[in-house]
């Protein structure tokens, strides 16, 4: 029969109690520290470093007679597919929209911006999200001038956009760098439709205009046979100054086959229109806006190919890396499947949970051991005591100090009843039990040597 043989019913009963209630104990344990860690994670990935999209955002536009705004309207309704309200702000252009997303306090999140207005290091924290179609440069004149160069307009009146437009920012160093400065030159400060009016009166002698050729009053102009498009014959030269300028041709008859117009090739420079934002727009935002920019912009038009935009090749602006991610290698396989604000969630617990588990899941492999180490350190801290014990009975003290001994084994045994333990661990308990029975038993054996009677020291 082995060391736990069954002719000790008392202990073999005495596990058999202790094994269900010890079960539910370490069951119980074991529930408590999965929910502490599911609850630390989920807290970890509402509050911390990805927050859910917003459900609102604001767009600056442009004046309304323009494309930005018009676009603007398209982008409000596309984004409210996915429940992303768009709220828009008029702006008289693309330099005032610079200046709303450098201010925080604009509310504005993302604006449409032309190439050429970046200034560093101002504009560093702007980043482009996508480029949408080239915008020209417009240069309107009456049939009855003959200006060949912008240099030729030196003396004429002007207009190129009041403060905050586009075209006045991008268009001043042209006329600068021609030896056209404010003193020989003077400016007419309107905008657009007004500014067409003034030349068409007489009021000015030249417009310059930078947008897209579906503005309503640029084929306005285009089509009237008073005004004549001026042409740009070093239209290379100005590609090669200015790294946001491309070189663009409109060529003959491609406004109006019928009427052939224009009547002849013009040479035209341009620069590119774009969404911008300030860097750290919510990446879910940013693929709804380049979904959006691929319905609105990917048609061909009389200067761009099909599919040529939207693009995320370089203007000026710092160009976002998770738009040109996006736009090259797509969305993840959750939104193409799930609603939008389910993927998004799913995208935030991964990029989260991911390098959490790369860490936790070698600590959870310690638990156990852990828990082990814990639960047998109440039982083997009594084993050191009683081994110091065993050791000072066997010293050969004399007179050897019996009732010291026993007190010490009463107590060291008093305090093993009290531990608990699952049932997996009770065999060492009462080995435990059993170790302290023999020393016992070598104490009285040194007081019947010693001719002690234990407790006799205490009643003398």
């Amino acid at each position: 029969m082995g060391f736990w043989a069954d002719d000790r019913p008392d202990r073999n009963h005495a596990l058999g109690q202790l094994r269900p209630a010890q079960s539910r104990f370490l069951s119980i344990r074991t529930l408590l520290l999965a929910v502490v860690l599911v609850g630390a994670t989920l807290w970890v990935l509402i509050q911390l470093p990805i927050p859910a999209p917003p459900r609102r955002i604001v767009l600056a536009s442009g004046p309304e007679f323009g494309l930005y705004h018009q676009h603007a309207l398209r982008y409000r309704e596309l984004l409210a597919r996915n429940g992303i309200e768009v709220e828009l702000k008029r702006s008289s252009g693309a330099g005032e929209n610079i200046e709303l997303l450098l201010d925080p306090a604009s509310g504005v999140d993302v604006a449409f911006v032309q190439g050429g207005l970046k200034q560093p290091p101002r504009t560093d924290g702007l980043v482009m999200l996508i480029s949408l179609y080239y915008e020209p440069l417009w240069i309107f004149h009456r049939v009855s001038d003959t200006p060949t160069e912008i240099r030729e307009l030196k003396g004429s009146r002007i207009s190129n956009g009041g403060p905050g437009t586009g075209t006045h920012a991008s268009t001043e160093p042209l006329l600068v760098a021609n030896g056209l400065d404010v003193g020989s030159t003077p400016r007419v400060p309107l905008n657009g439709p007004e500014a067409l009016a003034a030349l068409r009166r007489g009021d000015v002698d030249v417009m310059f205009y930078v947008g897209g050729v579906d503005t309503p009053f640029v084929q306005d102009a285009l089509n009237d046979p008073a005004l004549k498009l001026m042409s740009l014959p070093r239209a290379e030269a100005y590609a090669h100054r200015w790294p946001h300028i491309s070189r663009l041709t409109l060529s003959e008859g491609t406004i109006d086959l019928e009427r052939n117009v224009p009547q002849q090739q013009v040479s035209l420079i341009g620069t590119k229109a774009m969404l911008a934002a300030r860097d750290g727009l919510h990446p879910a935002i940013i693929n709804l806006l380049v979904d959006a920019a691929r319905e609105i912009h990917a048609e061909q038009d009389e200067f761009k190919a099909a599919g040529e935009f939207p693009n995320t090749a370089p203007v000026d602006l710092r160009v976002s890396l998770h738009a040109d991610n996006y736009r090259r290698y797509g969305a993840s396989a959750f939104y193409n499947y799930l609603p939008f604000w389910v993927a998004a969630f799913l995208e935030r617990a991964i990029i989260l949970l991911v390098p959490m588990l790369v860490v936790l899941l070698p600590l959870l492999s310690y638990i156990p051991q852990f828990m082990r180490w814990r639960r047998r350190s109440r039982i083997y801290r009594w084993y050191g005591e009683l081994a110091l014990l065993e050791r000072d009975v066997g010293s050969g003290q004399d007179p050897p100090p019996i009732d010291k001994w026993l007190r010490d084994l009463d107590r060291i045994e008093h305090a093993v009843e009290g531990v608990r333990t699952p049932a997996c661990y009770a065999s060492e308990a009462y080995t435990l039990r059993d170790h302290i029975d023999l020393v016992r038993r070598a104490v009285l054996a040194r007081a019947n040597v010693a001719n002690i009677s234990p407790g006799s020291a205490e009643s003398s």
